[in-house]
This record gives C-alpha cells, structure tokens and sequence, in this order.
C-alpha cells in the first residue's frame, strides 16, 4: 500500500518561478517577529509615524527603522516624509498578493 504522503492523483505540478520569487521576497520580509509585529501594528491604524512604532517594541528606534527599510523594500510598507517626521502604512496590494501567494501554495 503506498503511503498517503506519496500518492501522486493530484493536480500536475505547475512550476511558477515568478510567483516562487515574489512568495519568497514578502517571506523574507516577514521573517523576524518584529517585522510581522510592524506589519500587524500597521494595519491597525490608517498610518502611522515611525516614533509611534518604536514605542512599541523593546528594541532601538534605529533597530526599528532597519525593519522598516526591510518592509519597504518588500513592498509590504509604504512611507512618505512628513517634514522630520516619517509617516508608514502597509500596501494593500502586497498583503492581497501575500495572501494570494500563500493561498494557492
């Protein structure tokens, strides 16, 4: 009897590197607890400054905005300069494509 792990009756495997990269991208961009915290903190607001996050965390404001540059990067946050003052918000576009990603994996 072949184990069920091994039975092989699915759907055929349909390689998607485009779609492997960006999963693994916004992955990479969730990878440390702090990042995710940011990412939930984020969507319970509207937007938000940078100060208002770190006071959320144990952890430096500097350490604070190497997560925020890393979200950026991701696509995952958005930021804009408001005089001294940076405002960020999560993209709404790249959380429905993580979701998506993450869905049909």
């Amino acid at each position: 009897m072949t184990p069920l792990c091994c039975d092989d009756s699915g759907p055929p495997f349909q390689p998607r590197p485009d779609q492997d990269e960006q999963l693994a991208a916004l992955c990479k961009a969730l990878a440390h607890p702090h990042r995710v915290y940011i990412v939930r903190f984020l969507l319970s607001r509207s937007s938000c400054f940078a100060g208002e996050i770190a006071d959320q965390l144990p952890i430096a404001a500097s350490t604070v905005s190497q997560h925020l540059t890393q979200l950026k990067e991701s696509g995952l946050v958005t930021g804009e300069v408001d005089g001294p003052r940076r405002c960020y918000c999560v993209n709404p576009e790249a959380v429905a494509l993580l979701r998506q990603l993450v869905g049909e994996l």
